[in-house]
């Protein structure tokens, strides 16, 4: 049985990252980015497929595990019956190519240890060929070599690298894997100890900036430190997870590539970073998404690489049996293709909240909004795709019509509040027109709640933003019979999911039935409580979900409520961003949602 992904800690160097288990495997990581082929893909297979095993040989038991403060540093805690161990793991942020880190150390008695280096390149297909043996060992496959520098010799064994070695009270053993072209010098040695605890001071100096000061601090300063080890330190790029096809239902076929970035996040990603007092992170994000959507509005993808690349073709790794027997493995993401008109609201709203945080403007910001507001004018009354990327066919999302609102509403804002140059009164009137069409299409004044999309009965938890994005104030009884008619039919055991996708329902995402609780919904659902007035509820809500949390402080996309586990990619930047963005609502009436609720013209 593989590991539940509650059992996962998250390292990672900002270029990448590693999902470490609580028995010390290491099960997943791709190099040298995010979106590289993973060398370790245990995570969605077993150890043929790739992993390091780094703990007591025989029998023993994880007994404890913890980041180092506030840091990326994780240590895990062993019992045998011969005494105790802690194994130390992080990535060094150096800028440099990636390096994993691991340090054993000896706490009582005198303990066996055993190194199992299982290297599988292009996820789990290719073996290397192993070099050299002994404490220097090299693998090398095409365009990847990995270098294994440790205290102790490591021997060949059936093509992987093996050391055992016994610790006695107070040794310690350092090991390191660098990965590098085969072209490069070899890595120079390196004290790992001092490495570890340079790694540690980086992260400690790095969370001390967070200005939140409430009583959700450790939660969030975790989701801050969980979302800068998502970022594409070059680029600027979030993905919206370091993992593949981690499946929304066990056994299913919900499973798809989340290292990428998706454009639907960015108005949460800046509103959290600067929030939390981030503001050359949110500007390193504000110029990736400029960079990111050039060339003609028509082309803008509702995702992109983490440099901004178009091209994230889909396809199945069928060699992997998948997390939990969960086929098919997916690389890519077809959904990449498609067109979502929400994506253009977000856009706009982010760089129309960059002006109003005071972030430097970008000349030619205003000028590719304009752009995109030429386009949107002709093609806000498509049908779309919808935010969950649907593969069942088009409809007039209600979601995705709000956000085409939201678009028009921000370009207005930046005419009457930034003195801004456009035809301010074509837009209004482009703005009031989608307006009144959602209000009469999008809304069951039978049910008092707007639905899935036009002409529906199905309801979308999606459509809780109109609140926060100001399409509706939070005393409009429709909004309000919205936000109860979600609350009512698409919450179980408390938990939100996007939309009902029983055998019953209209089946708009031409997937088969089945999909746990969306986290970032549930949270969604606090927001549309604060802004109705009704914290109490807001807050409930909102420390369930923390309180799924694992032991470490990360959350992944979805909760499975009858199997009363995490699923989905893992962890998950939505859900952290939520989880920022929720704590600082409840913490003042100038939290995000607030403020972004509060545009002009709103009815």
């Amino acid at each position: 049985m593989p590991l539940q992904l509650e059992d996962y800690g998250l390292i990672g160097d900002t270029h990448t990252a590693a999902l470490v288990g609580y028995d010390g495997s290491i099960d997943w990581l791709c190099v040298p980015r995010f979106d590289s082929g993973a060398c370790f893909a245990a995570l969605l297979g077993d150890e043929r497929h790739g992993r390091w095993l780094l703990a007591p040989a025989g029998d023993h038991r994880a007994t404890d595990r913890r980041y180092r403060g506030d840091s990326l540093v994780l240590e895990t805690d062993f019992a045998t019956a011969d005494g105790t161990v802690r194994v130390t793991d992080c990535m060094p942020v150096t800028g440099e190519r990636p390096d994993v880190y691991r340090r054993v150390e000896c706490l009582s008695g005198r303990v066996t240890i055993r190194s199992e280096v299982v290297i599988r390149l292009d996820y789990g297909n290719v073996a290397p060929w192993i070099r050299d043996t002994g404490r220097r060992c090299t693998a090398l496959a095409g365009p990847d070599r990995l270098t294994l520098d440790s205290d102790v010799e490591h021997h060949r064994d059936h093509g992987d690298l093996v050391a055992q070695f016994e610790l006695a009270e107070g040794d310690h053993a350092e090991l390191r894997l660098t990965w590098s072209a085969p072209r490069d010098r070899p890595p120079k040695h390196v004290d790992v100890g001092r490495a570890i605890k340079r790694t540690e001071r980086w992260w400690h100096n790095w969370a001390s900036q967070c200005r939140y000061d409430g009583r959700y601090r450790d939660a969030v300063v975790r989701s801050l430190i969980t979302l800068k080890a998502m970022t594409y330190h070059p680029s600027g790029g979030i993905v919206a997870a370091p993992t593949t096809s981690l499946p929304e239902q066990l056994g299913g076929v919900r499973n798809w590539d989340y290292r990428y970035c998706w454009i639907r996040d960015a108005t949460f990603t800046l509103l959290a970073l600067l929030g939390a007092g981030y503001e050359n992170e949110a500007k390193a994000w504000r110029e990736w998404l400029l960079r990111a959507l050039a060339g003609r509005p028509e082309q803008m993808q509702l995702m992109y690489g983490v440099e901004g690349e178009r091209h994230l073709s889909e396809y199945e790794l069928d060699w992997l049996p998948g997390y939990a027997n969960s086929q098919p493995v997916r690389v890519g993401n077809a959904a990449s293709e498609q067109f979502q008109l929400d994506v253009y609201g977000e856009l706009m709203d982010a760089l129309h909240q960059a002006r109003v945080h005071g972030i430097p403007p970008e000349e030619s910001a205003w000028e590719v909004q304009q752009e995109l507001l030429d386009f949107l004018e002709g093609h806000w009354s498509d049908p779309d795709d919808g935010i969950w990327e649907m593969r069942g066919g088009r409809h007039h999302f209600v979601h995705s019509k709000i956000m085409a609102w939201a678009a028009v509403d921000r370009a207005v804002r930046g005419v009457e509040d930034f003195g801004l140059a456009g035809p301010v009164d074509d837009w209004k009137r482009l703005r009031e027109t989608i307006h009144d069409e959602v209000c009469d299409k999008g809304y069951d004044s039978g049910r008092n709640t707007f639905t899935q999309y036009y002409g529906s009965r199905s309801l979308d938890a999606s459509v809780l933003l109109m609140g926060s994005v100001g399409f509706l104030p939070g005393t409009d009884k429709r909004y309000r019979g919205t936000v109860d008619a979600i609350a009512d039919e698409l919450t179980h055991d408390g938990f939100v999911s996007r939309y009902s996708t029983t055998k019953k329902s209209e089946q708009v995402d031409g997937l088969p039935p089945g999909d746990a609780s969306f986290l970032p919904c549930s949270l969604w659902l606090a927001d549309a409580y604060l802004l109705t007035g009704r914290k109490a509820q807001g807050r409930k809500i909102f420390e369930r979900v923390l309180d799924l949390s694992n032991d470490l402080g990360l959350l992944s996309e979805e909760y499975d409520t009858e199997q009363h586990r995490l699923v989905g990619n893992f962890p998950q930047a939505l859900t952290h961003l939520s989880v920022i963005n929720t704590a600082l609502d409840l913490h003042s009436a100038q939290g995000p949602s607030h403020r972004r609720a509060r545009p002009s013209g709103s009815r």
